[in-house]
């Protein structure tokens, strides 16, 4: 005979009821902030990679001896959104700085910048 004393039970509340959802209203926002650190920082490490590649034209352009409007050109057309272009010549040597600021609010808008050194071509 089977026994009646597990199926006949009285079935009690559980006292677990509503962790799930108090732990859910804390990791949430906690993912949402941690979500939103790293696209700034991909923005941020893509902003600087741009600098750099603008800088890298801007070189070659000033190395191969073309004009400093052709050179900051090059520049601008890799720079990211309202870059700073800056050439400076030094004897033989040319040096481009590119410098932009990230967006973000406050301090999260960082400056990052790029900057390369070539030698003239001789011509």
């Amino acid at each position: 005979m089977p026994s009646r004393a597990s199926s006949s039970a009285p079935c009690r509340p559980s006292r677990d009821r509503g962790y799930v959802t108090a732990e859910a209203a804390v990791v949430l926002p906690v993912l949402v902030v941690l979500l939103g650190m790293l696209l700034w920082g991909l923005g941020a490490v893509a902003a600087q990679a741009r600098c750099g590649d603008a800088a890298r034209a801007g070189a070659r352009a000033a190395a191969r001896g073309e004009a400093a409007a052709a050179v900051e050109r090059a520049a601008r057309a890799t720079a990211p959104e309202g870059a700073r272009v800056r050439v400076a010549r030094e004897d033989d040597l040319v040096r481009v700085t590119v410098d932009a600021r990230t967006p973000g609010p406050g301090p999260l808008a960082v400056r990052v910048s790029g900057e390369v050194v070539a030698r003239a071509e001789p011509e």
